[in-house]
């Protein structure tokens, strides 16, 4: 073969190596930074969907009941989640202007990819042994800017938080490590997954999966809008 035609193939074949090394240390690059991030012993066993899923469950836990409620909004969140850290605000303003008429409860649904969710959702449920689930529930929200999406467990930062809100800490750390506080989460996630929960957060008002609102004030008018149906 001439010369002059062997040299094009050859540089060819070497742009397709090299095209392809890349393509192959970029996989391996996002696999890399993929695995730093998978779950360990913190983190749940894999949940299958529940048979007979609920939306509220009698032991869900509710921020606000009113005694005369009139729609339910069901919101199943992972504290770790950057979204659901961006939606807190605008579902605490809704819960001051609406509490009176409207009930309010938070499930659990971490999601895998986050090294501490599934903890801060038993750090929560551990606090709430205790009657302090929606103290505990703000705060976790309230300073995920300062542990969320760490490596490494953040377990004595949330027994931090457990102290600062005045906890037996002793019980708080027996109620974190037992298998009903797992299995209360797991329960959650189980219902969420049957009800086609795939991603956080994800909310419910009165019984139907609706879009996350763009806005507060697409939040309050769905929530007007439902309240005022007959």
């Amino acid at each position: 073969m001439p010369e002059n035609q062997s040299r094009p193939q050859t540089a060819r074949k070497r742009k397709h190596l090299y095209a392809a090394a890349v393509v192959a240390a970029a996989f391996l690059a996002v696999f890399a930074f993929a695995a730093a991030f998978l779950p360990d012993d913190d983190s749940p066993t894999d949940a299958t969907p529940a048979a007979d899923p609920r939306v509220v469950r009698a032991d869900s836990h509710r921020l606000t009941a009113p005694a005369d409620s009139e729609v339910t909004l069901v919101e199943f969140l992972d504290f770790e989640c950057e979204a659901c850290g961006a939606y807190y605000p605008a579902v605490e303003k809704l819960r001051d202007r609406y509490g009176d008429r409207v009930t309010f409860v938070a499930r659990y649904f971490p999601m895998p990819g986050h090294r501490n969710g599934e903890l801060a959702a038993r750090t929560a449920e551990a606090a709430a042994r205790q009657g302090k689930f929606e103290e505990m529930y703000g705060k976790l929200f309230e300073t995920q800017a300062e542990w969320g999406g760490a490596r490494g467990s953040k377990k004595e930062v949330f027994r931090g938080f457990a102290r600062d809100l005045g906890l037996d800490l002793a019980r708080f750390d027996r109620d974190l490590a037992a298998p009903r506080t797992a299995d209360r989460v797991r329960t959650d996630q189980r219902d969420g997954l049957a009800l086609g929960v795939q991603g956080t957060p994800t909310f419910f008002l009165d019984g139907e999966k609706i879009s996350s609102p763009r806005s507060y004030e697409h939040f309050a008018a769905a929530l007007d809008e439902a309240l005022a149906a007959p």
